[in-house]
């Protein structure tokens, strides 16, 4: 590239000295062959160095160029798939969350069920309790007038004893013995006969 520059540099030059030194005079635009000559090389100077330039400088220019385009072109390709993907996304998540308020009726149903069955559960072992408490009571009752059955049961004995004790002490005859059963018999009442 130095050459180039140093032979336009003295084509130049040349030129320069010779427009000064000629006359001009008889020629309209001082034209002659050297002059067109070094129109000439300077035409293919300038040729060659915009084919060097444009080796250097455009094909690189051009090169990044397309290769911008190349990724714009890309990225909105890009853009635009991950628009759809992002709808079609949006599109399964609105679906599921219909499914989930589906999904939550469903289980808010089995809860309530399940909590009638326990509250079902819950009444039938209450019940079941109260029952066997009230049958413990009844065989608690049971057992207590067992007990004050064998009292009297005891103490009718025992007045039977004194009894015969006074009546073999007494020994008296069969009207006095009936009296004294009847007086023993309303000492011990009535009720206590018939329970």
């Amino acid at each position: 590239m130095g050459t180039i520059s140093n032979l336009f540099g003295s084509v130049l030059a040349d030129a320069a000295t010779q427009v000064a030194s000629e006359d001009y005079g008889t020629r309209i635009f001082g034209l002659d062959a050297q002059l067109i000559f070094d129109a000439a090389v300077l035409a293919v100077n300038i040729f060659i160095l915009f084919i060097l330039l444009s080796y250097i400088l455009f094909n690189p220019v051009r090169k990044m160029l397309e290769k911008r385009q190349e990724k714009i072109t890309q990225d909105r390709e890009s853009a635009i798939s991950d628009k759809e993907d992002a709808k079609t996304l949006k599109e399964e998540y609105e679906v599921k969350l219909k499914g989930v308020d589906k999904e939550v009726e469903v289980i808010l149903a089995n809860a309530r069920k399940k909590a009638m069955a326990n509250e079902e559960k819950i009444i039938a072992e209450a019940k079941e309790e109260a029952a066997r408490i009230i049958a413990h009571a009844h065989q608690e009752a049971e057992l207590e007038k067992q007990k004050a059955t064998d009292e009297v049961k005891k103490e009718i004995i025992l007045v039977s004893t004194l009894m015969a004790n006074k009546v073999l002490a007494a020994s008296i005859d069969a009207e006095a013995q009936e009296r004294l059963i009847n007086e023993t018999l309303g000492e011990i009442g009535d009720r206590t006969w018939l329970s």
